[in-house]
């Protein structure tokens, strides 16, 4: 079991992105929060600090001494891989402590030293240039689950008091969702919603709404036959297992505060139909959750914006609601 007093295991996400004064304005915030470390350069942060005006002290630490010196500063666990320190200048160079940082989260809870992962954002397409061989992060996060000796089947879901999101096709190209989308993928993903809906989220009975791939939910097969031969079938399977669940909709009368009351959680047939209406109505608040792990991981619902990094005007809402949720997650 999860010791609910170890603190949280934070990542540096792309160090030329926001992530680190997301994580230092995450301390400042400590009051209303978990604590916390991060996996990061502690030199980094610290320069960060300086850089936007934070006086908040860095404290190079390990693990075991984080939650002590999280009342002092942010504790900050020195990465082995070097770290370039260049806001809004991305870089593949930076790739391997990228990755080492997601890694060794991971690790810390594993071993008992931290009770949950809460990830900074990081660039996909850097990644790829080093040779990251995963999607994204989710994809990640399962590989490295392995360690607890079962399979994983990772699953995103975007969380917000206003609407919770879960994209049943996640990274890929639009143009082929609809190839990769079959009833056995929808059946196992609304399993892994429902489960830990009860087990992590405390509903005694999660309400699944499943919208249809096409215009006006395929309009009896004149827009397209998916909801009549994929997603249909998927959704009499997963009543049969009873699991409660309504659907096809079409997505364009789905997310509507009516609608919304209908459900608590929303199965989407591609990314951008989920992860549009949940940025819309929550882009500060929302909080990318991964179901379907051993382990709790949440995240800020945005990017790394190299843009403002280093301005120190990048918004701690998402990362803080993230800590917020790993913890009460984990308690």
């Amino acid at each position: 079991m999860t010791d609910d007093k170890a603190p949280l295991a934070m990542t540096m996400g792309d160090p030329a992105g926001i992530g680190p004064e997301l994580a230092l304005a995450a301390w400042r915030d400590r009051t209303s929060s978990a604590p916390f470390f991060v996996f990061a350069a502690p030199g980094v942060l610290a320069a960060a600090a300086r850089r936007v005006g934070f006086a908040t002290p860095v404290i190079e630490t390990d693990p075991a001494g984080a939650a002590a010196a999280f009342l002092k500063g942010l504790p900050v666990v020195a990465l082995k891989s070097a770290v370039d320190d260049a806001p809004g200048c991305p870089t593949a160079a930076n790739a391997a402590a990228t990755i080492e940082s997601i890694a060794r989260a991971v690790e810390a809870v594993h071993q008992g030293a931290a009770r949950a992962v809460v990830t900074n954002p990081i660039a996909k397409a850097v990644l790829y240039e080093a040779g990251f061989r995963f999607p994204g992060h989710t994809e990640y996060l399962g590989e490295l689950a392995k360690a607890w000796g079962g399979p994983a089947f990772p699953v995103m879901m975007i969380w917000s008091e206003a609407l919770k999101v879960v994209p049943v096709t996640i990274h890929i190209p639009l143009a082929e969702a609809a190839q990769a989308l079959s009833a056995e993928l929808i059946v196992k993903t609304a399993r892994v919603v429902d489960r830990d809906l009860r087990a992590r989220f405390g509903l005694k009975r999660p309400r699944l709404a499943l919208a249809g791939l096409n215009p006006h939910a395929g309009e009896g097969g004149a827009m397209g036959r998916e909801e009549i031969t994929i997603i249909g079938p998927a959704i009499e399977a997963i009543r049969a297992e009873g699991i409660d669940a309504i659907g096809p909709l079409p997505a364009d009368t789905m997310f509507h505060p009516k609608a919304r009351a209908r459900y608590d959680v929303a199965l989407t047939m591609y990314h951008d139909q989920g992860l549009i209406p949940a940025k819309t109505l929550a882009f500060d608040e929302a909080v990318n959750v991964t179901l379907g792990l051993p382990f709790v991981r949440t995240s800020p619902d945005h990017g790394t914006a190299f843009d403002i990094a280093g301005k120190g005007v990048a918004n701690p809402a998402s990362l803080i609601a993230a800590v917020r949720l790993a913890d009460r997650l984990t308690r």
